[in-house]
């Protein structure tokens, strides 16, 4: 197995793949550590955790709403990621769950950015897993957020709002596009909050009917209110990218944990296909 990686991975070095098998970080299916010697074989299944040296530590923690045997709920804090990328590996929620729970068999069931909070549902069982995928996948779940942004008082409310999202330069980012709409979003006013430095702000209820990435970001910048503490729409600052053409390599800031993106995942509902029973989670965070 030593030599299988060494092979396939020639960007990490032997040393590193030494260190990730005395660690037991090289799994097979059953996550049971491998040894470097292991016989390689076709249709062998192995997991390898990748190390990140200096990790950020995002200093928030979730809350568990609900397990059973079946799924589990989360409430996830801002800038914490749902799943391992990047510079994130095990200050993710799903690592953080799987220690907490002791259940390797966690997968999240939809995924929220980063920079979002609130709801994430996760499947804790293999056997039952594709019941609760196919209700993401046909649309059955029913999911509402919540967001701060400007005051949109030309804009009839509630207001459906339907456009082609595509992928845009630089490679994360996203935007809307002639054609046929394949994202829609339902607006609806909250209350308007108190001003803040001369600039009011409102609360927005947002109806995830279409699940695109950055779907409701893009749609609200659209409509003249990007969400509060956006740092990508509606527009990136050029003066963060190294270099006018050089999109592919441009880094992020570092988090200001004091600006959060005012967005919540507030609500999920569905009809549970296992107990026939109706399910309702909301998220006990708060954008305030």
């Amino acid at each position: 197995m030593f030599e299988c990686l060494c092979s396939h991975f020639p960007q990490v070095t032997p040393e590193q793949w030494s260190r990730r098998f005395e660690d037991g970080r090289v799994l097979d299916a059953s996550h049971r550590p491998l040894s470097a010697d292991h016989a390689y074989r076709v249709g062998l299944t192995v997991h390898y955790f990748r190390q990140v040296d200096d990790e950020p530590r995002i200093p928030f923690t979730e809350a568990l709403l609900h397990v059973d045997e079946h799924i589990v709920v989360a409430d996830k804090p801002h800038f914490l990621p749902v799943t391992p990328a990047g510079r994130f590996v095990e200050q993710t929620l799903l690592a953080r769950l799987v220690e907490r729970l002791g259940n390797r068999d966690l997968v999240p069931l939809h995924r929220i950015d980063r920079g979002t909070a609130g709801l994430v549902m996760f499947s804790a069982n293999r056997a039952t897993r594709s019941v609760y995928q196919a209700l993401f996948r046909t649309g059955s779940v029913r999911k509402v957020y919540e967001a701060i942004a400007t005051p949109l008082p030309a804009l009839a409310l509630p207001h459906r709002r339907a456009s082609r999202i595509v992928r845009s330069e630089p490679f994360f980012r996203m935007t809307e596009a002639p054609g046929p709409p394949n994202a829609q979003t339902l607006v609806e006013a909250m209350d308007v909050l108190s001003v803040d430095h001369g600039a009011a702000r409102a609360r927005y209820r947002l109806r995830l009917e279409t699940g695109r990435k950055h779907q409701l970001r893009v749609h609200m910048a659209a409509l003249g209110a990007a969400i509060e503490g956006d740092t990508l729409y509606p527009e990136i600052d050029s003066s963060l990218l190294p270099h006018p053409r050089a999109a592919g390599d441009w880094r992020a800031p570092a988090d200001d944990f004091s600006r959060p993106l005012r967005l919540l995942a507030r609500e999920l509902s569905f009809e549970d296909p296992i107990s026939g029973s109706h399910r309702h989670f909301e998220s006990l965070l708060r954008l305030e």
